[in-house]
């Protein structure tokens, strides 16, 4: 397996956010991680990252604890967090720079890598302006070729295509598509289920801290059932209240 959570959990004081469940990924799987808001997603992905320490349990990414060797562990990985992480005066170029020295690639090959992601997330002619100063779409796509230059085995995805435009939307899924097919793990979470349905081999949901349903995405939508019944289904429809009358509304 290239992801194998064990009994991981976080507790912020009294609150218990994730209540120490196990899963498995295999190594080269598009796995999508959903849940409503508030259910644990973002906190299990930063706990599995190395971003939050687990309150107990480990991830191993690819044969490495992310609690006993996170070095190890975080050269498999690349990560966009739900807060992007940039430097708002570092321009998109410098940030791509910075990456490719962190991860130890050469000079050479971090400007080959990191001018090929740039003209394919449609950022070259950008490429001077300063983080601070871009469209959120922007900075999603600067976070992701951030993640991806140093061709990372597992790639962790938090909202990737939150605030994007269609036509970035369709490149980022193309990518994603190939990245997939030639062996990369994905790990995402989304909203967008429509996207995830068409992307995903597998599915887990997690409510209140805990795993609802885990399953392959052939068996979740068999005889016509929809991702979004399978997720209302598992989450309950308590989006609001339907007897509810607003009569000033």
């Amino acid at each position: 397996m290239t992801i194998e959570i064990k009994d991981l959990a976080k507790t912020f004081g009294k609150k218990e956010a994730v209540k120490g469940f196990n899963l498995t990924v295999p190594k080269g799987s598009f796995f999508g991680f959903l849940g409503p808001n508030g259910a644990g997603k973002t906190t299990t992905i930063r706990m599995v990252t190395g971003l939050l320490a687990p309150t107990r349990g480990d991830a191993i990414l690819a044969g490495n604890s992310i609690v006993r060797n996170a070095v190890a562990a975080k050269r498999q990985i690349g990560v966009v967090p739900d807060d992007l992480a940039l430097f708002d005066r570092l321009s998109m170029w410098e940030h791509l720079t910075m990456a490719g020295g962190i991860y130890g690639l050469n000079r050479d090959d971090t400007h080959t890598r990191a001018e090929d992601l740039l003209k394919v997330m449609g950022l070259w002619e950008e490429r001077g302006t300063f983080a601070g100063d871009s469209s959120h779409g922007m900075r999603k796509k600067l976070a992701l070729a951030m993640a991806l230059i140093h061709n990372p085995s597992i790639l962790f995805l938090d909202e990737p295509f939150e605030g994007i435009d269609p036509l970035a939307g369709k490149v980022l899924r193309r990518l994603l598509q190939r990245m997939s097919e030639q062996g990369t793990t994905i790990f995402l979470t989304s909203h967008i289920l429509e996207i995830i349905e068409k992307l995903v081999d597998h599915v887990a949901i997690i409510v209140e801290g805990e795993i609802a349903l885990d399953s392959s995405l052939a068996e979740l939508v068999a005889g016509g059932r929809t991702l979004e019944d399978v997720f209302v289904d598992a989450v309950g429809d308590s989006a609001g209240d339907s007897d509810l009358d607003l009569a000033w509304l």
